[in-house]
């Protein structure tokens, strides 16, 4: 059980993903995207994906690092809110379950899980902690939806940016 959320904390974690980039689709691994996210060292299965993709490796690697600063149970209150609920269901279109059941429910957990460890919230954290072994990314959405979260939490005093 998380410290002090009340939300128990992935006990499986996602693996990989389909990452959907338009009618592109590939099975990426989590921890080769962790390896992307730390070291800016990519796969040679991912590099040919974001070839394909025409996108570059250290563009994916700033997304998955980009963070978000919010304390746990800030945030929890935040994502039971009509607000929250509407970001919820906003990002659950773009980063959801292959049967999209369960969505916000897996993604509340994977969110706060991530804030929980550092107080930080990053589009890697939120895969590594999503409680699904698969999971899918669409991924010609995420700059999209980046902004529209920005704008969100913008609007929100409790959120520096």
């Amino acid at each position: 059980m998380a410290l002090t959320t009340g939300f128990p904390l992935p006990s499986q974690a996602a693996e990989k993903i389909i990452l959907k980039y338009s009618i592109l689709r590939e099975s990426v691994s989590i921890p080769e995207l962790s390896q992307l996210s730390k070291t800016g060292e990519v796969s040679s299965s991912l590099q040919s994906y974001l070839n394909l993709a025409n996108q570059k490796p250290e563009d994916l690697q700033r997304w998955l690092n980009q963070s978000f600063n919010i304390d746990p149970i800030v945030l929890s209150e935040v994502l039971n809110s009509f607000v929250g609920k509407y970001l919820l269901q906003q990002i659950a279109e773009v980063i959801h379950t292959p049967s999209q059941r369960s969505n916000i429910e897996a993604l509340r957990g994977a969110l706060i899980s991530s804030a929980t460890e550092d107080q930080n919230i990053s589009l890697i954290e939120v895969l590594e902690n999503y409680p699904t072994a698969e999971l899918q990314v669409e991924g010609d959405r995420l700059m999209e939806l980046y902004q529209q979260i920005k704008g969100l939490v913008g609007k929100i005093p409790r959120f520096p940016l």
